[in-house]
Order: C-alpha cells, then sequence, then structure tokens
C-alpha cells in the first residue's frame, strides 16, 4: 500500500488527505499530521472520500444520446459530434450561442482551460461556474469596499482572535474543521457570537445567538453599527489612516434606532447594544460568513455591511481579524481565480479593460471577445429565449443547485445541443447530448485553491477509469478540432505555469514550490515569494476603503396567506452539494439517508403533524413531498430544507430573483404552503433506503 498525498474535495477548507492506494484503487483516506489548515484531522465527508471516485459507480467511455436513450461512443465520435455543434451554432448565430460552465470542484488548471477555451476559441465571454450562487456578492461587495473580495485572513489566524463573529454561515455543518477551530478558540477563552435564523449546532454552543427573523441581516448590521457610532465606540485612528469619508454613513445610520432595529431583526435591544459593545471592544476580532448572507437579493449589500461593521471597528489588517467568506466547495476560489466570470479574466483582471484584452489576445494568439459575456443565470434565460444554442457543462448540477428547478431542466432541453463532461451519470448529465467522462481529483494531478487563497497540489495516485480523461485534455482535443492549437499542453504543470505567467497574483507559484510548503496563498509575487497569509496590513487594492451605506431590502417573496410560511434552504453535515459523492458513500447516507423538512413543533401542532409524517410542500414554482422533522432548530413560522437529495429538490420551490449587482438569485428565501399526508402515506420519490 501507498499513501499518496492530496487535497479533500469537500468544502472550501482545503483540508490535507492522504489516499491510501493499494492494487490501484484508492482503498481509504487518512489525515495529514502536520498540514496547516487541518492539523492532522479529517470530517466525516473527508473520510469517506474514497466512496466518492469508486470506479465501479463511475462513468467510463464517452455516451451519445440517440432517440432518447445513450449509447456507449468513441472519443472519436463523441469529439467530433461536440465540435459540429459548436461549430454549427457559431456560424449560424455567433459566439453570444455558445457557452460554458465550469466546475469549482474541478482543479485549477481545468479551470483555466475551460476560460480560455470559450474566450480563445469560441470567442465568448460566456464562462462562469457556481460561485454565481454562492459567493458572487463577495467578489462584488468586497471589491467595492476595499478592492479584493477574498478572506483577508488564514484560518489560522482564528487562534488569535479574541472575539469570533460568525453571521449566516452554519460552519460545524459545512466547514468542519474550521467549525472544530472556532470551538477551540472558545474553549481558550474566546468569545463566540453567532448571527443566524436557525438555532444550529455551533448557534447553541455559542456564547451569543442572535435569532435574526429571516433576510434582515442589513437591519441588524446597521443596528449594530448605529449604536457602535452613538456611542463613539468606533476605531477612529483606523477610519482617519484608512479608510474615506465616513460621514455618509454616519448620516445613513442617525435615522435607526436601537428599538427600530429590534423591531427589523427581532432581536432585543440589551442584546443589539451587548454584541456591538463586545465587537467594537475586542482586541481581535474575527469575521466569518456565508451563504445565508450572499444568497439573498441583497446579497451584495449585505457583504457591504458586513464590511462596514468591520471597517468601522478597525477590525481588518491584523492577526485575528477580517472579513473571511467561507467558501462553499473544494476549488471555488480557484476557479474565480483562473477567470471563470464572465467580467474577468484569470487574476480578476478586468476583462472590459483594453489594456487586458490585447495583453490576453497576444498571449493566446485570438482576438478578445467581442461582448459582454452572460453569467451561467443569463445563459439559463438566453437558452430559453432561443439565443444560446450550444452549452458544455462541466461537473456542476444546476437541475439540482440553481433555482427554480423547473425553470432549468426547461432551459437545458430548449438548448441544440448539451454536452456534459462528468464522474457521474448526473441528473443534469441526464439531459444531455454527449456526456464525457471525466478523471477525478485522484486521477490526476493539478491544484486547489481553498477560501484562505491556500494554492495546493493534488497528484495522480490512480489511473482513470475505462476512457476518462483530464478536463484540461479534453478542451484541448476540442480546440484542435475547432482549428486552435494554442491548448495543446503536455502536462498538467504546462497548464498551470502558462496560467501562472498570465496571472500576477500566481506568479511566483509552481509546482515545486507549491510542494515545498503545503501551498502558498496568494498574493504570490516578486514582492511576496512566500505568499501572502494576511491582506490589507499595510493598505487595500482601492487605496482607501469605503464605507457605504446601505438599506434593508426585503425578501422578494414573504409569507402571505396563501404562502404562509418563510422558506429556507441548508446543508447537512454528512452530505455535499447535490449528494452525487456523498450519497455513493454507505456510511454518511445511513447517517441522514432522506430529505426532510425542518418545523417548529408550534407550527406542527396548528397543522396537526407527527414527526416524520409525510407531507407536501409547495411555491409559487413547484410541489415536491418529503416527510418533517419537528425541531425548534427553527423559528415557528419558518422552515428549513437542505438541498441535497434529488428525490425531493428544494431547489424546485427556491425563488430566482436576483441581486441586481451580483446577479446572485435568492435562494435563501421564498415563501411556501405546507399540506399533510395521510399518515400512512410515503413521499413521492422516496427509495427504499431513504425510507425512514
Amino acid at each position: 500500500m501507498r499513501v499518496i498525498p492530496s487535497v479533500c474535495t469537500f468544502c472550501g477548507v482545503g483540508c490535507g488527505i492522504g489516499l491510501r492506494v493499494q492494487d490501484g484503487r484508492v482503498i481509504g483516506v487518512e489525515p495529514q499530521p502536520r498540514h496547516p489548515v487541518s492539523q492532522g484531522q479529517l470530517c466525516a465527508k473527508g473520510w469517506a472520500t474514497s466512496f466518492a471516485i469508486d470506479a465501479a459507480k463511475r462513468l467510463t467511455e464517452p455516451l451519445i444520446k440517440e432517440h432518447g436513450q445513450f449509447r456507449r461512443a468513441s472519443w472519436d465520435e463523441a469529439l467530433a459530434r461536440v465540435a459540429e455543434a459548436f461549430r454549427t451554432a457559431l456560424e449560424e448565430a455567433g459566439p453570444q450561442s455558445v457557452g460554458v460552465i465550469s466546475c469549482a470542484r474541478a482543479s485549477n488548471e481545468d479551470n483555466y482551460a475551460a476560460q480560455k477555451f470559450a474566450r480563445a476559441v469560441l470567442g465568448t465571454h460566456n464562462i462562469d461556474h457556481c460561485a454565481r450562487i454562492c459567493h458572487s456578492p463577495s467578489v462584488a461587495g468586497l471589491a467595492l469596499t476595499l478592492g479584493s473580495g477574498a478572506m483577508t485572513n488564514s484560518i489560522a489566524d482564528i487562534d488569535e482572535a479574541e472575539l469570533i463573529l460568525v453571521i449566516g454561515a452554519d460552519v460545524t455543518e459545512n466547514h468542519a474543521m474550521i467549525g472544530a477551530r472556532i470551538l477551540r478558540a472558545q474553549a481558550r477563552g474566546a468569545t463566540l457570537i453567532v448571527v443566524d435564523p436557525r438555532k444550529t449546532r455551533l448557534a447553541r454552543l455559542a456564547n451569543i445567538h442572535l435569532q435574526l427573523r429571516l433576510g434582515s441581516n442589513i437591519a441588524l448590521l446597521n443596528g449594530l453599527l448605529q449604536i457602535i457610532l452613538a456611542n463613539g465606540w468606533e476605531n477612529r485612528a483606523f477610519l482617519e489612516a484608512r479608510c474615506a469619508d465616513i460621514q455618509p454613513l454616519r448620516r445613513h445610520l442617525a435615522e435607526l434606532s436601537p428599538e427600530l432595529s429590534s423591531a427589523l431583526t427581532g432581536i432585543g435591544v440589551a442584546e443589539l447594544e451587548q454584541v456591538a459593545y463586545l465587537y467594537s471592544h475586542a482586541r481581535s476580532a474575527y469575521t466569518a460568513y456565508g451563504m445565508g448572507i450572499t444568497q439573498f437579493q441583497s446579497g451584495t449589500n449585505n457583504v457591504i455591511a458586513v464590511s462596514n461593521l468591520a471597517l468601522a471597528c478597525g477590525q481588518v489588517g491584523r492577526p485575528g481579524t477580517g472579513i473571511n467568506p467561507l467558501r462553499g466547495q473544494n476549488n471555488v476560489q480557484g476557479a474565480c481565480d483562473m477567470g471563470c466570470l464572465p467580467n474577468v479574466y484569470p487574476g480578476y483582471q478586468d476583462a472590459a479593460d483594453a489594456a487586458v484584452q490585447a495583453k490576453f489576445a497576444t498571449a493566446w494568439g485570438r482576438p478578445a471577445p467581442a461582448h459582454p459575456g452572460l453569467t451561467s443565470l443569463g445563459m439559463t434565460q438566453a437558452a430559453l429565449d432561443g439565443a444560446l444554442r450550444a452549452l458544455m457543462i462541466m461537473g456542476e448540477e444546476p437541475v439540482l443547485t440553481d433555482p427554480d428547478q423547473g425553470h432549468v431542466a426547461r432551459a437545458l432541453a430548449a438548448l441544440d445541443f448539451l454536452v456534459v463532461v462528468e464522474l457521474s451519470l448526473t441528473e443534469t448529465a441526464k439531459l444531455a447530448d454527449v456526456v464525457l467522462p471525466a478523471a477525478s481529483f485522484a486521477e490526476k494531478h493539478g491544484t486547489f485553491t481553498n477560501c484562505e487563497r491556500r494554492v495546493q497540489r493534488v497528484r495522480q495516485a490512480i489511473a482513470a477509469p475505462g476512457e476518462a480523461r483530464c478536463d484540461w485534455q479534453i478542451l484541448g482535443e476540442l480546440a484542435a478540432r475547432l482549428g486552435y492549437p494554442g491548448m495543446a499542453w503536455s502536462d498538467a504543470e504546462a497548464v498551470f505555469d502558462e496560467m501562472a505567467g498570465l496571472t500576477p497574483i500566481y506568479s511566483a507559484m509552481s509546482y515545486p514550490a507549491l510542494d515545498h510548503r503545503h501551498g502558498l496563498q496568494w498574493p504570490c509575487d516578486a514582492d511576496h515569494p512566500q505568499g501572502s497569509p494576511l491582506l490589507h496590513a499595510q493598505g487595500f487594492p482601492r487605496g482607501r476603503a469605503r464605507l457605504l451605506p446601505v438599506t434593508q431590502v426585503e425578501p422578494d417573496e414573504c409569507p402571505d396567506a396563501d404562502y404562509p410560511f418563510a422558506f429556507t434552504t441548508h446543508r447537512l453535515h454528512f452530505h455535499y452539494g447535490g449528494g452525487s459523492m456523498t450519497r455513493q458513500s454507505p456510511l454518511l447516507e445511513r447517517e441522514t439517508p432522506a430529505a426532510l423538512l425542518f418545523m417548529h413543533p408550534d407550527d406542527g401542532a396548528r397543522l396537526g403533524l407527527r414527526d416524520q409524517q409525510a407531507v407536501a410542500v409547495r411555491s409559487r414554482r413547484g410541489r415536491l413531498e418529503t416527510r418533517v422533522h419537528l425541531t425548534d432548530d427553527v423559528p415557528p413560522g419558518t422552515l428549513a430544507m437542505p438541498y441535497h437529495f434529488r428525490e425531493a429538490p428544494c431547489n424546485r420551490l427556491t425563488n430566482a430573483a436576483q441581486d441586481p449587482q451580483s446577479k446572485m438569485p435568492e435562494l435563501k428565501a421564498c415563501a411556501v404552503a405546507v399540506e399533510p399526508l395521510p399518515l400512512a402515506a410515503r413521499p413521492a420519490g422516496a427509495t427504499d433506503h431513504a425510507s425512514l
């Protein structure tokens, strides 16, 4: 048996793992004992990694759909079919008629290849990925206030924090190793404050839990800051030295009072005043947030409100402080870094800037695309409108994870051609015209970038099953068939080196340098050859940081007589994403084998429901059946449901209303109605192993 060092592919923490390999198979996983992020530990998902890549459940050869059924095909036939479909769309409707959705679970090399294929081969900026529906407001909001949209500090800074503020993040469930680190810090004396409409595990363990009304994030953050400013608790020295004029924000907040903030949020005045005092007086306050902040139509302004609070108190630019968005997928940070967004090239270089366009046109030997690109949801709508003709989806599962599932399915069906690159036959892959089998992280070399900007190596431990190939290889071959020779890389390291040569924040990185220190944190350049664990110690990319007035915006859809419950989505500790990886593990599946609707017991009593009774849940967009779990995890009037289960896909219900700045859909709030089903009834779609 050999042990190959690698990085876990669940969540954005970036834990170090060792793949136990015997007889050409990954037979188990172990933690890396001295890894700087995971410190010799793994969560339940990390220990179950080997099930996700088991060759017995994988796609091993290309599939082509004919007469509604898939048949096996050679790579030559499948690639010819894909190339011809894109060529036809380009000839008939131009570059705006094609697009690529890359993958936050794929490597940096794969994602760099995806955006290069879109821009240099297809001639379009229609490139996006699932950051659109998780942390695009972080990129947009923090770019406005700081000039950079990534975590300002390192995970290890939790150890130096005197106070830890967690907003809209279920950390012990979704980022378990960060959650464990937070709890160890609390045990050593740090004050833990959790802001969440649900009583999460971390909220129950916190020193203070602010259980705000769903969707009232800006009202809460503005209320805290109003109390701080009214009492003179702001960090005036920091504001004068590092920030632009705070007076417009001060005047904006003067209209508030603690009593009004309490009424808007459901939090008592005394609690608001206590938290405002503790945060503003802490020697070092570490602020972490998640999709409970971002997945709203006010997502960008929610992030700005977080930034306002941290800046006003000088809780940025020092160890143990910072504004730290917790990324949900293992390489969502890297996919953003690689330029898999319609408005930026690799390294967040502005796609509309003429100098940037000239730089990449020279490097790639192709002119920059002439038109602005579409977001992933923009491509969905363009497909429905008949404007988008051909689409490639790499490793994403929009049928389960995007809002309004029926809308997404109709859009994919409206395409002339859909090609999906995947490990297994997911719900999205089932809708494709061609499916191409991809190599997993254990079957290729590459890099991932975790939520703290740490770029780490993954190494090939075993051969890919059957004829599965690396994404960058597939894209390189398609590029050649479409007449572009500039993607014929010899190996993954050559892809990385090309990317680093064009990406200033990665410019001093190389595979040998990454091997030396369990990775490097960007920016890593001539001025920072050993990387940058801490951002903004001396200044901000935009010069002086900005404090911007923002106003509370209610969710697009609030409860009414027809749909009396507020509905939100969340994750479970033992599952991840659409479940295509974690639900392959019998160890994880037995822990939570079926979808559940979380409901307060008082609401259950009013509806005459018993715990685990089957119910139907409907919104203005769809209906599903599941079982109810009566718990005070949620307040009366609010329901919550995880989105891992294809038998009861909660995104059949969710709202596609969008943040106007980042185009983030409002996945975290909509209105639903609940109908009891007969006591003996079984939810539609439930499988035998999923019954409780």
